[in-house]
Formats: C-alpha cells, sequence, structure tokens
C-alpha cells in the first residue's frame, strides 16, 4: 500500500525530530539521515506527478 504525501511529510519531521537526540550514535544518525533522504525525495517525486496532473488537467480544459 502506497503512502501519501502526508504521511511522508510526517515521518520526515518525526526524523527530524529524532536526529536533533544528543544521545543518538553517528551510525543511528546517518541511518535516520538516508531514510530521510529517501522520503524527501518520495515526497518531491509527489509533488512533480501533482504539478504534471494539474498542467495536463489545465491544457485539457482550453
Amino acid at each position: 500500500m502506497s503512502e501519501n504525501f502526508e504521511s511522508k511529510i510526517e515521518k520526515i519531521e518525526k526524523l527530524l525530530e529524532s536526529l536533533n537526540d544528543e544521545n543518538l550514535t553517528l551510525s543511528d544518525s546517518v541511518k535516520l539521515y538516508k531514510d530521510g533522504l529517501k522520503l524527501v525525495n518520495e515526497a518531491r517525486a509527489m509533488l512533480e506527478n501533482a504539478k504534471l496532473e494539474i498542467a495536463q488537467i489545465g491544457e485539457e480544459s482550453e
């Protein structure tokens, strides 16, 4: 099941909170960073797809 955009943003926010933990190990920080980057890229792709869809709708209505 695919996550929606809002769910990805919530996960990114939680990852950012976790990265601010002073007790986090370097290894865990790197893992969280990688996970966050993946989520950011997925969210960015969702935004691009929405942008293209909106542009397409606009072209069809002309």
